[in-house]
């Protein structure tokens, strides 16, 4: 398996090809800008799989994919709020958010593995990517949740929903008035529905409404403890991996 790693920060790069070859995968090489990615592919055969960063030193790495005709599996390694991360699972392709974690890389390597011998060519449309990465603010977001309650209907309002958690494989919301309801739907699903601005997805198990925030508190391994203004069933804890963009997205 041929592999090449497109990411600008070297010690990134570095770090995930130490990771990849801890799980048997040697990197063939690492490109670090559009300009040096664009000549690499003139002169060279083109690997099985890219690991390729969005944001580059030198622009967008989709802009690699409209000068050369690349056939390359891809998955992306990105630090891009999840309000993006819809726009890397087009035809099945997977990503990693950083920073990078050891058994989700694993993960996807094996997806990428498992789908051999077939060779499916890349067709992304980087336009439709690029204005969910650039203009996410312009796009329509739920309004409203409509609830099955035995044979009746309860409609919700976005503003009051505090919190959406998962728990037991169910998905709630959970409302400012301190009720939960059962929704037929994901987190991950939730990630294309939410205004990013008001939602945050702060760790595997919840989105929280900025809105609804009573408090913040430093917490062990440094994470953050949140404090919602109604909702004390659990605690609700900001990942270590995911502070920092929390703490920009309050701002």
């Amino acid at each position: 398996m041929k592999v090449i790693i497109i990411e600008d920060e070297k010690p990134s790069a570095r770090r995930l090809q130490r990771m990849l070859e801890a799980i048997d995968v040697k990197t063939e090489t690492m490109l670090h800008s559009v300009e040096e990615s664009i000549a690499w592919f003139n002169k060279n055969k083109h690997p099985d799989l890219i690991f390729l960063d969005i944001q580059l030193s030198d622009g967008l790495s989709f802009e690699i994919f409209e000068t050369i005709d690349i056939k390359s599996a891809v998955i992306f390694t990105t630090a891009y709020d999840e309000y993006a991360l819809q726009a890397f699972k087009l035809n099945s392709i997977d990503y990693l958010l950083k920073p990078i974690d050891e058994e989700d890389l694993e993960t996807a390597v094996k997806k990428y593995k498992s789908r051999l011998p077939e060779k499916t060519p890349i067709a992304l449309d980087f336009d439709d990517i690029k204005k969910l990465l650039i203009n996410p603010i312009e796009r329509e977001y739920k309004k409203r949740f409509s609830i099955k309650i035995g044979q009746h209907l309860k409609l919700v309002n976005i503003d009051d929903i505090e919190c959406f958690y998962s728990e037991n494989k169910g998905t709630y919301l959970h409302t400012s008035e301190g009720r939960n309801y059962l929704l037929d739907t994901t987190l991950e699903a939730l990630e294309e529905e939410l205004e990013p601005q008001t939602f945050f997805r702060i760790n595997r198990k919840f989105f929280i409404n900025v809105n609804a925030i009573k408090d913040m508190v430093s917490y062990t391994n440094s994470r953050l403890q949140i404090k919602l203004n109604n909702y004390n069933e659990d605690e609700v804890i900001v990942a270590r991996e995911r502070v920092k963009d929390f703490k920009n997205w309050l701002e």
